[in-house]
């Protein structure tokens, strides 16, 4: 083989798995981005519960959210950050499983929950004032564990740890 021919056929090569990226994996499909996964607390009542959620701080990442997803194990969620207290709403296009949404002030305590979210609804769920986060997990979760607001949130992205 030719030197030429060796790059036309890298070049083939990077320009297929380029639109294969492209083409097979747009966003909004299950698996497109790889979210990072921590540990995330909340110190309720009933007592401390302790979840793994997966973290989603860009705006790729927060547009793609749970959704496409078929399941959630209980004990595992999403936390969505959004840099600052802002008020900040959410939706379940595309989003397969009931969830609760846990709305969470900068500090770390629960500002508001959303409770059993129908599934594909485009109806607009406001966080009613201002919160830093969105911690998203199974439906039914918040009544099982005793979770309500002014509970407190143990994470790094909360000032109040």
């Amino acid at each position: 083989m030719t030197r030429r021919t060796v790059l036309s056929a890298a070049l083939r090569l990077v320009t297929v798995a380029v639109l294969a990226i492209l083409l097979g994996a747009p966003l909004g499909v299950s698996g497109a981005i790889a979210f990072e996964r921590q540990t995330l607390e909340i110190a309720t009542k009933t007592g401390v519960h302790v979840f793994s959620v997966e973290v989603a701080t860009t705006d790729a990442e927060r547009a793609q959210g749970l959704m496409h997803r078929k399941e959630l194990p209980e004990g595992t969620g999403m936390l969505f950050d959004f840099k600052r207290d802002e008020p900040v709403s959410m939706w379940m296009k595309n989003t397969y499983v009931p969830l609760d949404m846990i709305f969470i002030t900068a500090d770390g305590r629960i500002h508001r929950i959303a409770e059993n979210t129908t599934p594909m609804s485009e109806r607009i769920i406001p966080s009613g004032g201002p919160v830093r986060g969105v911690l998203e997990v199974v439906a039914g979760t918040a009544k099982k564990l005793g979770i309500a607001p002014g509970d407190r949130i143990g994470h790094p992205m909360f000032t109040g740890r």
